[in-house]
């Protein structure tokens, strides 16, 4: 069986540079990768800000999911890493507004540092189309 590949691109200038994307579709499956807190302009969203972050990061993968032919209800994997694990509390706030009824494996684990020392935040989700649960 062969599946068609589907490349989503944010637009930021290091996905070409560097050589990745911000989500891959393949068959019905999604995974958007490694995403933290940036404005178009390239300087990071919400600075200090675990909840301001997160909201962010959550808006981008929400579009990329959506240029893939999926959605939140269809996610069922996420990860979540942050600089700093007493701001835990406010990322999971903004989490839950998204992921609350939907239920999907979660991890959060703090790491050392991020890209920019101003980011706090990175999460990566993964989905299957046509995988939400209508129950």
């Amino acid at each position: 069986m062969q599946f068609d590949r589907q490349l989503i691109a944010s637009g930021a200038p290091m996905e070409e540079k560097v050589g990745y994307s911000r989500a891959v579709r393949i068959g019905p499956f999604v995974y958007v990768g490694g995403t933290t807190a940036t404005n178009p302009d390239g300087s990071v969203a919400c600075p200090g800000d675990a909840y301001g972050q997160t909201k962010n990061v959550l808006e981008k993968i929400g579009h990329a999911l959506g240029e893939a032919g999926a959605t939140f209800p269809e996610v069922f994997r996420v990860r979540i890493y942050i600089t700093d694990i007493t701001k835990a509390g406010e990322c999971m706030r903004a989490y839950s507004e998204v992921f609350k009824a939907i239920k999907p494996i979660a991890t959060m684990c703090e790491i050392k540092g991020l890209f920019r020392p101003e980011q706090i935040v990175e999460i990566e989700a993964d989905a299957v189309i046509g995988s939400a649960n209508s129950s």
